[in-house]
């Protein structure tokens, strides 16, 4: 969309849970943050919105563990996530949150348009009841035995041993969380949302409209599920914590979470017209409004295929643009707030920003902290495939970019304009520009253009690089003219005073326009640069951009102050033997109950053991199923025929290791769908003492269709 009148731009509303760490603020919020900045240095019209997602099992799940209510976890979560927002400079215009009022009647009003215009089909299913808690079960509220590797501590959902995928039915022995007890089958009717009827569509829309301006890890992942065949999606469940279904003939019902959540996007927007005093209307059902989600990659499902349908179905207007991020790891492992292998964006601000004891928005401080994590989360931002936060990384950043290069930019700008300009923006004269003198002046006149292209394009990864270039090629002009030398010979030749001015005034207005490049960026930094101009915000304005005539002939600046400091080795030796610490402690625990425990099935007779087929077979192929980070699917060689068996063992295995591996398959399981693809058999693990997954395979090489008994 081209010249839209206004923009409305979305970060996924994080669940009120717990707290949030770096790898979700690298993935749907800076990179929002960014953008939205740029726009309003634009002087576009535009609504930035988020919120706490508050509905779901999870909270209640959360609540019990913490001994607490429901209310009690999401107002604490709420303020608490809020907060580490605003430290970290993150500029919404409305942060709210899905249990306020206006959010229930936004989302019972959608599902009741969506519900007479028959655009939504009822089943009748049958699913787990608690008796004695009279309520039907979410999976997380069902454990028993996993199937896969016989641990007790396997959910309706997923065993949290071997990290299976599960569903309740496959689990051996299940029970209530709620009550202990086994719970019953009983029937049960949902409303669904029929996704395949929409099909043609999404196909359209996506595959043929969005496929060259969406990123490719976004069509990707669309074209899987496309492909695999839509299903109908429930969007109400039974469960007391959420937003009640507004039908009579649905008590005890609420809408699914991933229902009512994004809807969260229109509400928060609703409240914002109310406090500001404006039609919010506009932002959702305009076409001239350019509507843009920033997620993570967990999320694309819900904003590239069932929320665009939601909105069509309503009559809204569709995203733009869902620029979403892949995952960010930690010191080589995958971030997990369950192994304590996590940095918090609470952590960090506590470790670093609170240390400083200086109020962000000032040369130094708290906000040079800030920055310098927005700086090297942009850096490694991943935007096309999974990248790494390294505590040496984050360091090398710092110091060897932001303080060897921007910051030392401007400091020598700021204290050789001091010592040889007398603290004053010096004439420039023109008819004695040199050829660096022109080359510089094209630099600042043609970045605009460059950086104002990628942030367009969402990559914020190469826009930020081109403003450190910019300061990159300050300082080799600044080498090349030398203006420190030519001032030692000025007794012998006062004129030479003149090419001093052009070089200063060129770095003055060169660190004007870096002020401007980098305020999406790094928006602490700028304002210490504004303070020590004396100039007011107006100077960030884009349209000022690559223009040399930002600060005045003869206009007294202030002295210098350092924008960044330096990362020592002591504080990067501490956050990596934090980690390894808390990890440590999450993983005693767990050691100590394999050594202790033996987990031991239900007694079974030798017939019903002669029932299972096992057979030797060797892995040809493997590969990672899109969407299921625990998943692999593999094509097993048996001799007789080659199959297709998804296997959740990519925790534990690279696809490329375990090719021409042999393995004990169970051949004779009924074939089961996951995630869209038909998986027939069972690939065979035991677990070592460490909890690390082992294939079970022959001592030695035999044929593929070999039987093992």
């Amino acid at each position: 969309m081209t010249n839209p009148k206004r923009y409305l731009v979305t970060s996924a509303l994080p669940y009120a849970n717990g707290l949030k760490h770096v790898g979700h603020l690298a993935g749907a919020y800076i990179p929002a943050d960014i953008y939205v900045r740029y726009l309003r240095a634009q002087k576009r019209d535009v609504v930035f919105v988020c919120g706490s997602d508050e509905h779901g099992t999870a909270i209640p799940i959360q609540a019990t563990k913490e001994g607490t209510t429901p209310r009690a976890i999401i107002d604490k979560y709420h303020e608490a996530m809020k907060q580490d927002f605003e430290d970290l400079s993150m500029s919404f215009d409305i942060y709210h949150r899905t249990s306020e009022p206006i959010h229930h009647e936004t989302a019972q009003e959608f599902f009741t348009r969506l519900n007479d215009a028959g655009e939504l089909e009822t089943k009748e299913t049958e699913q787990y009841f608690d008796e004695e808690a009279k309520t039907f079960l979410a999976d997380r509220y069902i454990k028993g035995t996993c199937p896969n590797c016989g641990s007790d501590r396997a959910f309706g959902d997923q065993c949290e041993t071997c990290g299976r995928t599960l569903s309740p039915d496959e689990l051996i022995n299940p029970v209530s969380t709620l009550s202990g007890k086994t719970p019953i089958k009983k029937k049960t009717t949902h409303w669904y949302l029929p996704l395949g009827k929409h099909e043609q569509f999404l196909r359209e829309w996506i595959l043929e409209q969005h496929k060259d301006d969406w990123r490719a890890t976004v069509v990707g992942q669309c074209k899987s599920w496309i492909e695999g065949g839509l299903q109908s999606r429930a969007v109400t469940r039974d469960l007391d914590w959420g937003v009640k279904v507004p039908l009579k003939e649905a008590k005890g019902k609420v809408l699914y979470v991933w229902f009512d959540a994004p809807i969260g996007y229109i509400s928060a927007t609703k409240q914002w017209a109310i406090d500001n005093k404006k039609d919010w209307k506009p932002y959702w059902q305009d076409k001239d409004t350019k509507l843009v989600h920033f997620v993570g990659k967990d999320n694309i499902v819900f904003h590239c295929i069932i929320f665009p349908v939601m909105l069509k179905l309503h009559g809204d207007i569709l995203p733009e643009n869902v620029p979403a991020n892949e995952f960010l790891n930690l010191e080589g492992d995958k971030m997990s707030t369950s192994r304590n292998w996590k940095l918090d964006m609470r952590d960090y601000i506590n470790d670093f920003v609170k240390k400083e004891n200086l109020p962000t928005g000032q040369a130094g401080g708290g906000g040079q902290c800030v920055d310098m994590l927005r700086y090297y989360l942009t850096q490694i931002a991943p935007e096309t495939k999974d990248s790494e936060f390294m505590w040496k990384g984050f360091q090398d950043a710092v110091n060897s970019e932001l303080v060897s290069i921007f910051g030392n930019f401007v400091n020598r700008t700021w204290v050789l304009m001091h010592k040889l300009c007398g603290g004053k923006v010096p004439t420039l004269h023109t008819g004695i520009l040199d050829d660096n003198d022109k080359i510089l002046i094209g630099e600042i006149e043609n970045a605009k253009a460059k950086i104002e292209t990628l942030l367009e394009q969402y990559k914020f990864r190469e826009a930020l690089y081109e403003v450190i270039d910019l300061s990159r090629k300050g300082n080799q002009y600044m080498q090349k003219k030398e203006p420190w030398i030519v001032a030692k010979k000025l007794a012998e030749n006062p004129e030479a005073q003149k090419s001093i001015d052009n070089t200063m005034y060129l770095c003055l207005q060169l660190t004007a326009n870096l002020a401007i490049f980098i305020n999406p960026f790094l928006p602490n930094t700028a304002k210490s640069m504004l303070h020590m101009m004396k100039v007011v915000d107006k100077l960030l304005d884009w349209e000022n951009a690559g223009k040399l005539k930002l600060l005045s002939t003869g206009y007294s600046l202030r002295e210098p102050q350092l924008l960044f400091r330096k990362i020592e080795d002591t504080e990067v030796n501490e956050q990596i033997e934090k980690l390894k610490t808390g990890l440590k402690k999450m993983e005693e625990p767990k050691k100590e109950e394999t050594k202790t425990k033996s987990i031991v099935k239900p007694e079974i007779q030798f017939d019903d053991f002669s029932k299972i087929d096992l057979k030797v077979g060797t892995i040809i192929s493997a590969e990672k199923v899109e969407k299921a980070d625990k998943l692999l699917k593999l094509s097993v060689d048996l001799g007789f025929e080659t199959r297709t068996i998804i296997s959740g063992i990519a925790l534990h295995f690279k696809p490329e290791d375990i090719i021409g591996k042999q393995v004990t398959v169970v051949t004779n399981l009924a074939p089961r769908k996951m995630r869209g693809i038909e998986s027939n058999g069972m690939i065979l693990t035991a677990e070592d003492k460490d909890g690390k997954l082992q294939l079970l395979k022959p001592e030695n090489l035999v044929s593929p269709g070999s039987n093992v008994s």
